[in-house]
This record gives structure tokens, C-alpha cells and sequence, in this order.
């Protein structure tokens, strides 16, 4: 036994901007009381500050590992596996096997997103030597909430830096005012770049094109 219980969760998935983020933190006795200070839950309870300053704590202290796939990268996986929980289990795979070669972890905890056996199936060498708990609501052990923290920071961060590129404010989520970023983007850079800032699977899509179309 070594002591370390991972987990793993996402950032990104239900935003039609950004990429999608998974990360991966190993958990001992030792570093459990310093996110019990820093009061670390689920991520979707805090705001983006506060996310980002727990995050840097826990880049500082814990074992992490972090999956980045901007939507470049995402829309040509979309399109190859066809399927957002097969990504899904791709990234945590990768988060995972990652964080196997900085901390051997006995335990594996992961936001339940999907059948198991997407999950189980995409783990490579390392990670099939571990025990994987999937289960509904992860983020309520504290491993989930930590990697849930710097998945969120890091979707964050790299939401902004995309907006800072395009000269554009890419907002969070799928709401209107997200298709209405969309139309704007697609009016000053034309919809061929939009496959750079956005999941092209989502049905903001179609909304977005609909927009443009009545402001032309």
C-alpha cells in the first residue's frame, strides 16, 4: 500500500468555448491536512479566484497531473471516436497514467460520467493495476474535489488566454449570450477559425450560424 488515493475530474465539457480539462491529484495522510485548511471542495462551489488560488496551492503540495485538449485538438478527436464519454475516458486515461508516473497510487477515484467499462477499458499499462472507483457525485472525496480545482483553474485560465488572443470575450458555458460571442467571433474571423475556440458538436452551433445569418 502506498498511501495515495487519486482523483481525477473535468473542467470544460458542458462549454461550447474552451478546451476540455481533466486532471488528476494524489491524496496521502500527509497532504490532507492542507487541503482540509484550504477548505477544498467541489470546484463548481467557488468562485474562479478562489479556484485559482486553492490550484496553486495544490500544484505546489500535490501529486497532479493535468490533460489540456484545446478545441483544435477536440474536434478532431470528436470527430475520429464520435462520442463526448469515449473522449471523456481518453482524457482521464491520460490523467491518470500520467499521474501513476510521479505517485504510485493504490486508489483511483473517479466522477462517475459513464458506463465503467469506458473508462476501465481506456487505461493503458500502469492504470490497470490500480483500483478504479467510479461513482456519482466523486467530487464529495476530497482527491476528486482537488483535481476538480485544478481542472476548473485551468479551464479558466485557458479560457482567458483564448480571449486574449482573439481580441474577443469568449464566455463560459452554453447559454445565449455564448451564441451570441459565437456570432460575433464568426463575423470578424470567419467560421473556418471558429474550430479553434469552440466544441463544433455542440447545438450552440447551429444557433450561432442562425445568428450570423440575420445580421449579415
Amino acid at each position: 500500500m502506498t498511501g495515495y488515493i487519486a482523483g481525477v475530474d473535468e473542467s470544460g465539457k458542458g462549454d461550447f468555448f474552451g478546451p476540455l480539462v481533466v486532471a488528476a491529484a494524489a491524496i496521502s495522510v500527509l497532504e490532507r491536512p492542507l487541503l482540509e485548511e484550504l477548505y477544498v471542495r467541489d470546484s463548481k462551489k467557488m468562485s474562479d479566484r478562489r479556484a485559482a488560488t486553492i490550484a496553486a496551492e495544490l500544484k505546489k503540495h500535490v501529486p497532479h497531473s493535468i490533460v489540456v485538449i484545446m478545441p483544435e485538438k477536440y474536434n478532431e478527436l470528436y470527430l475520429k471516436i464520435g462520442n463526448l464519454n469515449k473522449l471523456l475516458a481518453w482524457g482521464h486515461a491520460r490523467a491518470i497514467e500520467n499521474l501513476l508516473e510521479k505517485a504510485p497510487c493504490d486508489t483511483v477515484i473517479s466522477d462517475k460520467f459513464g458506463k465503467e467499462e469506458l473508462l476501465e477499458r481506456s487505461l493503458m499499462e500502469r492504470g490497470k493495476t490500480i483500483k478504479l472507483i467510479q461513482q456519482v457525485r466523486g467530487e464529495s472525496e476530497l482527491s476528486v474535489a482537488a483535481a476538480s480545482v485544478l481542472a476548473r483553474a485551468e479551464f479558466v485560465d485557458c479560457l482567458y488566454r483564448l480571449s486574449q488572443k482573439w481580441q474577443l470575450d469568449l464566455p463560459k458555458g452554453a447559454a445565449p449570450q455564448v451564441d451570441q460571442a459565437g456570432a460575433a467571433f464568426i463575423r470578424k474571423y470567419g467560421e473556418k477559425e471558429l474550430s479553434q475556440v469552440a466544441k463544433l458538436h455542440f447545438k450552440n452551433l447551429q444557433k450561432v450560424r442562425g445568428l450570423t445569418n440575420r445580421l449579415l
